[in-house]
């Protein structure tokens, strides 16, 4: 059953009342009324389609976290084949919230390390939200100077608010880990390429996104904070996130704008959770055609590359 956001009202009264002709007309109830679906049809798309053409940084903010929005797991089943991942960081435990491991992308080995919400009450609270704590990035770490030892390409996925807020992950050196998982991702001697498939949450995101071609889904969102967050630091007052939003410029087209990322993946009309399988597959030619970009390059260019890249963060004048 499709969910609606509270801006798609509209949409969702056009398509009930779709659905209520369409079982009248399977029912046989009424006659010649196909016209009148198809016109209905048409209105809805059409207000859809210009619906998502303006969205504020706000309502950007509430498509990227849609519960029906497609996950890590969903693209790495269907762009990773012989994917087999990889537990624990060989000092502590294992940390669900990041899955990471090894598989084929259109035939190449790869390296794959992706941030997973969960899709339900069960999954949320096994893969905790998203919200790694320091072993998860201790474990991508260990995975990345796997990859670099045998010069295999790193794809990573980015869906998470931020890294893990609790006392015990302060105790055991989240600052630390986070520092140590960027470090490793602007050391690779290979290929790096991170997407921001929905939320990317502060230096929890920072962590896996250092990479030599950052890229983003149209309505996903790149922030040092949530906007929740900042409304509550700047005002004391949480309810003031839509204010937050627009301030804080954290959308793909506004990062896109100040060079912080290389490129906006299109998603289909009302958004990736209305066609996932769409919306994967436009990610997974992208993700292609960066690492065709970057193929040929030696060790070193690659990481003259990316620190380039990040060393000109903040100095551009738009």
């Amino acid at each position: 059953m499709r969910s609606y956001l509270d801006f798609e009202k509209p949409i969702a009264d056009l398509e009930a009342k779709v659905d209520e002709l369409k079982a009248m007309a399977a029912k046989g109830d009424a006659v010649a009324i196909g016209e009148e679906i198809a016109k209905l049809e048409a209105k809805s798309d059409q207000s859809l389609k210009g619906l998502y053409m303006a969205l504020t940084p706000w309502q950007k903010t509430q498509v990227a976290r849609h519960p029906q929005r497609p996950h890590f797991v969903d693209y790495c089943a269907r762009l990773i084949s012989e994917f087999t991942p990889m537990a624990g960081d060989r000092g502590f435990g294992e940390d669900e919230a990041v899955i990471a491991g090894f598989g084929r992308f259109e035939g190449q080995p790869v390296c794959v390390i992706g941030q997973e919400k969960g899709s339900n009450t069960e999954t949320r609270l096994r893969h905790n939200f998203g919200m790694a704590k320091p072993e998860g990035y201790r474990k991508a770490v260990r995975l990345m100077e796997l990859a670099d030892r045998f010069g295999l390409p790193v794809l990573c996925f980015v869906d998470t608010a931020g890294a893990f807020p609790g006392i015990e992950a302060e105790e055991r050196g989240q600052a630390e880990a986070i520092a140590r998982s960027t470090e490793a991702c602007l050391a690779l001697g290979s290929p790096n390429v991170s997407l921001v498939i929905g939320e990317g949450g502060s230096g929890g995101a920072v962590a896996i996104a250092t990479a030599n071609r950052v890229l983003m889904l149209e309505h996903a969102v790149y922030s040092v904070i949530s906007p929740e967050g900042a409304a509550s630091i700047l005002w004391r007052d949480a309810a003031r996130a839509q204010d937050a939003a627009t301030g804080m410029k954290i959308t793909a087209q506004d990062l896109l704008r100040f060079g912080i990322i290389d490129r906006i993946i299109s998603e289909p009309a009302g958004g990736a959770h209305r066609a996932p399988d769409e919306a994967i597959t436009r990610a997974g030619h992208a993700m292609s055609a960066a690492l065709g970009e970057l193929a040929g390059l030696s060790p070193e260019q690659l990481r003259n590359q990316r620190a380039d890249k990040f060393l000109a963060i903040g100095r551009k004048l738009m």
